[in-house]
């Protein structure tokens, strides 16, 4: 099932909150090119500055459509929804008083967090890595999961995007958003063909001009390639997917996160007790690097990907000459 903004997009793109990577500039720019820009709320380190950044990114947008007459893609927001995050309730009064159009949920769906999105009209989109996780997210009454498949980025999931999709598919009939080496125009055609409705996108996002990534980081994604993706809990204790030069930068290796422990960075790095000072130093991107090769803006970028999308798309369509 599709959300009704989806024909009002440029291709079918929710590009996802990255963390300490997205923020207002990369959400205006995705919006204004037409796919839905998104950032976790902890981004910002208060409340204050959470709703401030929402405040820039309607009036920016509000001030594009004014000025251009054209429909900027909505955008939105991600909630940690667990006991550990002291903000969940004052970060999601911010998001209900300025009526975030998209919710997107993580490490916790909760039907009256659900109920109080919907309350304005909201979407809540929730992320899993199995099918349990997606059964408990249905039941509580999202509008989309999606589904993290192996190889993406951040804590990624395990299985194959096919049997995952097949298995969700069977019990769950709205929009589905698929994650996971995503990085082409003909890749979200893929997605598509395989039964989601939105490529969920992360790492390519991160190497434009508007995001938070230094400069570092973009050329060590342009340079890595899928066998430098490395899967591990080393860094905070769950698995994830991180860049294989950016743990030997911090001298972990590869006897350390092949382990399942996390790894008491000492003093030189206080990870141990900041993992967001962790994540400033060991970069994660998933393994769709192996075809990022350039930094460029996210309107050039998205642009780009249109035109593959398309290109995809027609090349499926001569098949049908062929297989009659």
């Amino acid at each position: 099932m599709k959300p009704s903004f989806y024909n009002d997009l440029s291709i079918p793109v929710i590009a996802a909150p990255m963390f300490l990577i997205s923020g207002p500039e990369l959400v205006i720019a995705c919006c204004k090119s037409g796919v839905v820009g998104t950032f976790p709320a902890l981004n910002h380190r208060s409340t204050e500055g959470f709703e401030q950044w929402i405040v820039q990114i309607k009036e920016e947008l509000e001030k594009f459509e004014k000025e251009t007459g054209k429909k900027a893609a909505p955008f939105g927001v991600n909630l940690i929804v667990h006991a550990t995050n002291m903000r969940v309730q004052a970060d999601l009064a911010v998001c209900v008083k300025h009526k975030v159009p998209i919710i997107i949920t993580s490490l916790g769906a909760v039907p009256e967090l659900v109920d109080t999105i919907h309350s304005y009209g909201g979407l809540v989109y929730h992320d899993v890595i199995k099918k349990r996780h997606a059964e408990k997210a249905s039941e509580a009454g999202v509008d989309g999961l999606i589904l993290v498949a192996a190889g993406a980025g951040g804590h990624a999931g395990t299985l194959h995007p096919i049997p995952l999709i097949n298995e969700i598919r069977k019990f769950f009939k709205k929009t589905i958003l698929l994650s996971g080496c995503l990085s082409s125009g003909n890749d979200i055609a893929s997605a598509l063909q395989m039964g989601a409705d939105f490529a969920y996108m992360g790492t390519r996002f991160i190497n434009v001009t508007e995001s938070n990534a230094s400069e570092d980081y973009k050329q060590m994604i342009i340079d890595s390639s899928a066998e430098d993706i490395v899967y591990t809990a080393a860094v905070s204790g769950v698995h994830g997917s991180f860049l294989r030069p950016s743990l030997e930068a911090m001298g972990i290796t590869e006897e350390q996160w092949s382990k399942s422990k996390k790894v008491d960075f000492g003093s030189e790095l206080d990870a141990a007790k900041a993992e967001a000072q962790a994540w400033k130093t060991i970069w994660s991107a998933g393994q769709g690097v192996t075809t990022i090769n350039n930094v460029q803006s996210t309107d050039l970028l998205v642009s780009q990907l249109k035109d593959e999308f398309k290109s995809s798309i027609k090349k499926q369509e001569s098949l049908l000459e062929i297989f009659k």
